[in-house]
């Protein structure tokens, strides 16, 4: 069986497509997907016929337009916009166009893709960074080889993670040989997290620092029993004091 891609059903295509799509040409919306609609929370009818300029917020038309004016020639570079939705709501969009022909007349194909959630990640892993960055290099120095690493708030996994990474090359940056690692600040944490962060206790052990572990409440003990930490093998105390005190008395021993 012979068969041709000119005799595709492209309109049948459009419409199956996921990513919202426009066709326009001299400023005027000739067709949209159904994507498109969910995407803009409208319908055909409503876009059909309506400027692409209309989505955008007015300081970016006049950049928009000289963009869809040189797309007739070749497809654009990727750019990332704030697009309004026909129900008055903005999003953070890609765009991407590029020039087809309708018969004789040149138009614009445009893809918008939401990237708002990718953002919003982005953000909180820039956030959660600077918080990781901010309480790795705060390793306060109580003695001269002595500082405490004061954990606080909600742990996650990759904060875990990161922290393991981060704070072996602090304490060898600022030759601590003994660190108090204090969860008294701690008010929520899983299992995995639990064992990424006592793992911390047996990297610094390969590296000739002692720890002590200050402020396990009763609950985060019972859970890293649970998930087979054995903390007998750890220095863990109630507070910094008295983790300051066992350190005394293991210096006193040494001399």
């Amino acid at each position: 069986m012979n068969v041709s891609i000119e005799e595709v059903d492209y309109i049948e295509v459009m419409e199956y497509s996921r990513d919202p799509l426009i066709i326009h040409t001299d400023y005027k919306v000739l067709y949209i997907n159904h994507a498109a609609e969910e995407f803009f929370r409208s319908n055909k009818e409503s876009m059909i016929g309506a400027s692409p300029l209309d989505i955008f917020q007015e300081s970016s038309k006049a950049a928009i337009s000289r963009r869809i004016q040189s797309a007739y020639g070749k497809p654009a570079d990727i750019i990332e916009e704030t697009v309004y939705r026909m129900d008055g709501t903005s999003v953070v969009a890609e765009l991407y166009c590029h020039p087809v022909k309708i018969g004789d007349t040149k138009a614009i194909q445009t893809y918008v893709w939401d990237i708002s959630k990718r953002r919003e990640t982005e953000k909180n892993q820039h956030d959660m960074n600077e918080e990781i960055n901010e309480l790795s290099a705060t390793l306060v120095p109580l003695l001269d080889d002595v500082a405490v690493l004061p954990l606080r708030g909600k742990i996650g996994q990759e904060k875990a993670m990161t922290l393991l990474e981060l704070i072996p090359g602090k304490v060898k940056e600022q030759n601590i040989n003994r660190l108090i690692i204090d969860f008294s600040g701690v008010y929520a944490l899983d299992r995995m997290v639990i064992d990424y962060l006592f793992k911390i206790n047996n990297v610094l052990s390969l590296l000739g620092v002692r720890s002590i572990i200050s402020g396990v409440r009763p609950e985060l003990a019972v859970e890293a029993i649970e998930v087979g930490i054995d903390l007998s093998k750890i220095p863990t105390v109630a507070t910094v004091k008295e983790a300051l005190a066992q350190i005394g008395m293991i210096l006193q021993e040494q001399n």
